[in-house]
């Protein structure tokens, strides 16, 4: 699932709970996506701090 799709499933999900709840089973889907979406800033953070080179200039 790429991210743009992960995201609108979660915002829909979080438009259904406001408006009228969530069943258990979408809880728990909302708990799964937002665990992947979470991972994948996470993952993408570690690799722009890998990226980065630190220069000592004296």
């Amino acid at each position: 699932m790429d991210i743009d799709s992960l995201v609108q499933r979660i915002n829909e999900l979080a438009r259904k709970n406001k408006a009228e709840g969530l069943t258990n089973e979408e809880k728990l889907e909302r708990a799964e996506l937002r665990e992947v979406y979470l991972q994948n800033i996470r993952r993408n953070f570690r690799q722009q701090l890998d990226s980065i080179e630190i220069v000592d200039e004296k």
